[in-house]
């Protein structure tokens, strides 16, 4: 197998695969989209909410936010968030404020409400790691790929910014050798079973 990359950017990774095949890029491209764990924000504690909003509603807008994720937080960790904002003003994603310092918000400007005179918002919310299989909030991009008459695979990454584009697809290898070395031990202990 071989790798060129034509193009890189914090959002964007453009790739060539060569020497490969359907079922390894296809399994690259799903587990990237779907089995990389990536934080999200998936529970909120609602104390006031003076807005025309309901609180499902104001909830949902705050657990697709994208979440910084960095590689060494696992399944147990989880981080709170508060939100503490007095109207008139339009409350944005960096008003969620984290009590870890390396998970925070990824993008910080995304509306959340606009707030009139008298309305406030006070929140909690909770972030833990999950995967796009769990729910599209999880999802930490997109990855597409072209198949070409040489036999090469043209892919197209593009990350919702919790992980760079390129920690995607190393992730999503990652865990494919995992896989594959659980696949393998099963096959000997399988194998072992059948020679006693």
């Amino acid at each position: 197998m071989k790798v060129t990359i034509k193009k890189e950017d914090d959002a964007h990774l453009e790739f060539t695969l060569k020497d490969s095949s359907v079922a390894f890029a296809n399994m690259v491209r799903r587990i990237g989209m779907g089995q990389v764990p990536v934080f999200a924000i998936q529970s909120v504690t609602v104390y006031e909410n003076r807005t025309s909003m309901f609180d499902e509603y104001i909830a949902h807008r705050i657990g697709l936010i994208p979440i910084s994720t960095p590689p060494t937080y696992t399944e147990k960790d989880e981080i709170l968030f508060t939100l503490d904002s007095q109207g008139p003003c339009t409350v944005y994603s960096k008003d969620l404020k984290s009590f870890d310092d390396k998970v925070k918000v990824s993008n910080p400007n995304i509306p959340i409400i606009r707030l009139g005179e008298g309305q406030n918002l006070r929140i909690e919310g909770k972030a833990r790691l999950g995967t796009g299989r769990e729910h599209a909030r999880h999802q930490p991009g997109l990855m597409s790929y072209s198949y070409d008459e040489k036999g090469n695979f043209e892919f197209k990454v593009e990350s919702f910014s919790q992980i760079s584009p390129r920690e995607m697809v190393v992730r999503a290898c990652e865990i494919a050798g995992k896989k594959c070395d659980g696949f393998l031990e099963a096959l000997e202990e399988e194998k072992e079973k059948k020679e006693e």
